[in-house]
């Protein structure tokens, strides 16, 4: 009796049929490696159409939030309206051109994480795009200031584009991106409580201001100053800058003062005055010392309302100002 020995596949074929293309398993190694390249061209494909179909990111709208009196609700106003904006789909910066820095601490950014500043930036030292940190708030970014931002004016005092400083630094901001990929669709100054180089950067860079007002006996004597201001920064320096709006703040209802003044301020401003107005309210006011936006602390309250209602307004504002 013979043993009969496994078959090997391989030695029932011959020495020539291996190396013949046109055997089976030549065959279907030839078509596995056509199925990969169409594979592999197909995804090279999808990749060029969709960088096709992506549009380049345009430059962001700037609005600079500014008043030269202190206590008035410019930060809580910057914060605030920019979640609101983030929250209803808009990429948003909010840039602190305050050398106390509460925007920056009100969007929970410690001091020590601020690496690059404001200062850094209009100094020339870094770009923008180095200064800005994520915050807690989806959509929205941070570049925070310090207290060397104090210092500014004395070291740029002297130069030829001192006013220019902040403009230069945005202009580029968006370049390179593709819409909804890395860019910004809105950028928000919060400028210090005073009329200096500060702020008329500020102006300079942005394209309209939007004003927060308390109400309170002195509201339009200060408010008379800004849009001197504003009117010189037009003439001289950017003469596209427009008053976006006026945003009442702190109002109290059961105050007579307050109502007289919103009267006085929409008497004085026509359609400028936002159909908003926000409400003097404890939750607001609580919210910088945990290092959240009032929406975040508190969604359903009065003030985030609010905010809300005027994140919406300023959208529609926008769009008659560029139908106008």
């Amino acid at each position: 009796m013979t043993d009969t020995e496994p078959t090997d596949d391989t030695r029932l074929v011959p020495d020539e049929a291996r190396d013949d293309p046109t055997t089976p398993a030549a065959d279907s190694q030839a078509a596995s490696q056509d199925t990969q390249q169409d594979t592999q061209q197909n995804a090279s494909s999808q990749v060029i159409n969709l960088s096709e179909k992506a549009e380049p990111a345009k430059p962001p709208r700037v609005l600079a939030i500014a008043n030269q009196k202190g206590g008035v609700g410019k930060t809580t106003t910057a914060i605030n309206l920019g979640t609101a904006l983030a929250a209803i789909g808009e990429r948003v910066l909010v840039i602190d051109l305050d050398p106390q820095g509460n925007a920056s601490t009100g969007l929970g950014i410690e001091r020590r994480s601020r690496r690059t500043s404001t200062y850094d930036v209009l100094m020339g030292d870094a770009p923008l795009r180095e200064a800005v940190v994520a915050t807690a708030v989806p959509r929205l970014s941070l570049a925070p200031s310090t207290l060397d931002l104090s210092g500014v004016e004395l070291e740029i005092g002297q130069a030829r584009d001192r006013a220019f400083r902040l403009r230069s630094a945005i202009t580029p901001l968006n370049a390179g991106k593709f819409s909804g990929v890395g860019d910004f669709t809105y950028v928000l100054i919060d400028c210090p409580p005073s009329l200096n180089l500060l702020t008329v950067n500020a102006m300079t860079a942005a394209h309209a201001i939007l004003v927060p007002l308390q109400c309170e006996f002195f509201a339009l004597e200060g408010l008379s100053q800004l849009l001197q201001t504003v009117e010189q920064v037009k003439a001289s320096l950017n003469p596209d800058l427009a008053i976006h709006g006026v945003v009442l703040t702190m109002f109290d209802a059961r105050n007579n003062l307050s109502s007289q003044v919103v009267a006085d301020v929409r008497a004085f401003m026509g359609d400028k005055v936002y159909d908003t107005i926000i409400p003097r309210n404890v939750r607001v006011s609580e919210a910088p010392s945990y290092g959240k936006p009032v929406l975040v602390y508190d969604l359903k309250c009065v003030g985030s309302e609010a905010y809300l209602r005027l994140a919406t307004e300023v959208i529609q504002r926008e769009r008659e100002m560029r139908a106008g």
